[in-house]
């Protein structure tokens, strides 16, 4: 009996647009119900997105849990590290913060979470210092709430240096900027993008950043959207 030939489109590894860098109202500084959010991603053609708010993930588990069938909703928290911010992906839960970037990023990895640095040496934000960076799966080159590309640039420098896989988020707190920066995941031939999938990919480093950063309009009326609640940037 001869087989089914395989055709070349099966063989190829498919490419699939995430968003690993997004908010809901369960962070303190963000405006999009999971429901939004949710809506958000489709509407602009991701095929995933990582919910990401710091140091909770109840919006993360309340997003994933109205995923439709097209789209892949990953758990996920921006841990406050003693060094700066850390983005942990594929969790179920938050990790305690105030430790160390390393010892966090340890912790969770060994449950098969991935280690992403988030806007890295933008201290104003929180990003964490060169010299606190090591045993990642990731860092972020791209973020879209950079106000200048210098950060971003100095971060594919140190990421190329350092030969770490490169990602791109949005950093999201509102439903229009969703999509903004993304990742695009390689995902092997004829794989499915499950979450399951996604983080493999991501963990085995086949990723690339892309996207447009946010105006300085746009930043600035985040800012101070903030400083009307009176609440310290955590950013």
């Amino acid at each position: 009996m001869t087989g089914r030939a395989v055709s070349g489109d099966e063989r190829r590894p498919r490419t699939v647009r995430i968003d690993p860098h997004v908010h809901t109202d369960a962070s303190y500084d963000g405006e999009t119900t999971p429901a939004e959010l949710v809506r958000a991603a489709r509407s602009v053609g991701l095929d995933g997105i990582v919910v990401t708010d710091h140091d909770t993930i109840d919006g993360a588990t309340r997003a994933a849990a109205l995923a439709p069938d097209d789209l892949a909703v990953i758990v996920g928290c921006e841990v406050s590290t003693a060094d700066g911010h850390l983005l942990a992906i594929g969790i179920d839960a938050a990790p305690e913060p105030d430790r160390s970037l390393v010892e966090t990023a340890r912790t969770f990895q060994d449950a098969g979470g991935i280690a992403v640095v988030p806007h890295p040496f933008q201290r104003s934000r929180h990003g964490a210092r060169e010299g606190a960076i090591d045993g990642v799966d990731g860092i972020e080159v791209y973020n879209a709430h950079a106000v200048t590309n210098v950060r971003n640039r100095q971060s594919e420098r140190f990421a190329r240096r350092n030969d770490y896989p490169q990602f791109g988020g949005s950093d999201a707190h509102r439903a229009d900027h969703v999509g903004r920066a993304v990742t695009e995941v390689r995902l092997p031939a004829a794989a499915s993008p499950t979450p399951a999938t996604i983080l493999e990919s991501m963990r085995a480093g086949r990723t690339a950043a892309i996207g447009e950063r946010t105006t300085a309009w746009q930043y600035l009326t985040k800012e101070l959207r903030n400083a009307r609640r009176k609440t310290p940037s955590l950013r």
